[in-house]
């Protein structure tokens, strides 16, 4: 029965997007409107099946742990900001130096 529904939840997307480009001659947000009410009804289909519950409660946990997410403050984000352009300006002019010394030791070994 799953197979069956998620195929029946495809053909309200399809019909959608065949429409909105035989009614071209209508706006284009009322065709962009009907190509939303079709991915909602397709969904809401979809839902009805194992595999969209599962869906849905994917989506669900993936909500609840955001909100767990301790976001930085404005002050500590600028720090880390700070401290990785220094980590790669110094790591640029470590490179550079080695880079040169091994340059100036090939054109030493090779004259």
């Amino acid at each position: 029965m799953d197979k069956f529904l998620l195929t029946v939840a495809v053909l309200p997307i399809a019909a959608a997007i065949g429409g909105f480009y035989y009614f071209e001659d209508y706006p284009q947000w009322m065709r962009v409107i009907a190509l939303l009410v079709a991915v909602g009804i397709s969904g809401m289909i979809a839902l009805q099946t194992a595999l969209g519950q599962t869906a849905w409660a994917f989506r669900r946990d993936a909500i609840i742990e955001v909100r767990k997410v301790v976001w930085p403050t404005r002050k500590e984000t600028t720090q880390t900001t700070m401290i990785v352009l220094v980590v790669v300006i110094i790591m640029s002019l470590l490179l550079w130096a080695l880079d040169s010394i091994l340059a100036w030791v090939v054109r030493a070994l090779t004259n």
